[in-house]
């Protein structure tokens, strides 16, 4: 068929409006690139550059399940990725997903959940949900990270995440380190945010479950920005602090609240 046949005096309008949601096949996309239309040859070139992004979007998310699989010596075993979040902020507790994918479906989009918008995030956050075969969720508080220290309080929630799971791992696969005192079979997956599915899957769960948190805290004590900032220490963030003083949800051990305590680290905040 010829080019003219396949798309003959049909309205660049209306070709527009044809293929704006499912591709066009390799004949069309000939027929437009040529078209004397210089709207015509403009949709072809829109449509090979999202084509393009389409196969190394694929490319990517293949990757990052088969990476999960390389865990594996056998399909029949369980992974579960374990990630944390709020490692950084000054408020707040370290929350932490421990996630267990099945193979099947490939959830589209995934990815480390710092890459993601907000509301594709959330979007995610729920498809992980209703089709995991296991989510577990583990939480240090901002006690336990005052008394412990910021990296035991973030092992602590990975492994009170993992505990949480109603199926049990054959293999925990943990972002960028090694849980002591773990009686399952673990990998170090350095970058595994971004490198394997069901860290991801984790990434995505606990940063969704923290947001969700600080805006309980953000009701709880107006003015500090907690929704905004979700207890990192922005310009805003530090004025609030500056102004008010720190709430009781604020990391003593963490050097912008103690100078904000007049440089005391053994002040005990009093909860509302």
């Amino acid at each position: 068929m010829s080019p003219r046949e396949l798309i003959g005096d049909v309205p660049v309008a209306e070709l527009r409006r044809r293929y704006e949601m499912r591709a066009p096949s390799r004949a069309v996309l000939a027929a437009l690139r040529s078209d004397a239309r210089s709207g015509a040859q403009s949709l072809a070139e829109q449509w090979t550059r999202r084509l393009k992004l389409q196969s190394r979007e694929r490319a990517r998310l293949q990757a990052l399940y088969r990476a999960e699989r390389a865990l594996c010596a056998c399909a029949s075993e369980r992974v579960a990725g374990v990630d944390e979040v709020g490692m950084g902020p000054l408020a707040g507790p370290v929350v932490a997903a421990a996630v267990i994918l099945p193979y099947q479906p490939m959830l589209e989009g995934l990815d480390d959940s710092k890459k993601l918008r907000a509301e594709v995030r959330a979007s995610l956050a729920t498809q992980i949900h209703a089709i995991a075969i296991g989510v577990g969720i583990g939480m240090a508080t901002r006690e336990e990270i005052d008394r412990l220290n910021i990296y035991h309080a973030g092992l602590l929630a990975m492994r009170r995440a993992i505990e949480q799971l109603s199926v049990q791992p054959d293999l925990v696969a943990v972002d960028g380190r090694s849980l002591p005192e773990l009686s399952i079979a673990q990998a170090k997956c350095i970058g595994g945010d971004g490198r394997v599915a069901c860290i991801a899957a984790a990434s995505i769960v606990a940063k969704q479950y923290r947001d969700h948190w600080m805006l309980q805290l953000d009701a709880a004590y107006p003015g500090y920005g907690f929704a905004q900032h979700v207890g990192y220490a922005t310009p805003e963030h530090l004025r609030a602090l500056e102004r008010f003083g720190p709430t009781p949800e604020h990391r003593i051990s963490f050097a912008p609240v103690r100078q904000a305590l007049g440089g005391r680290a053994d002040v005990q905040l009093e909860t509302v």
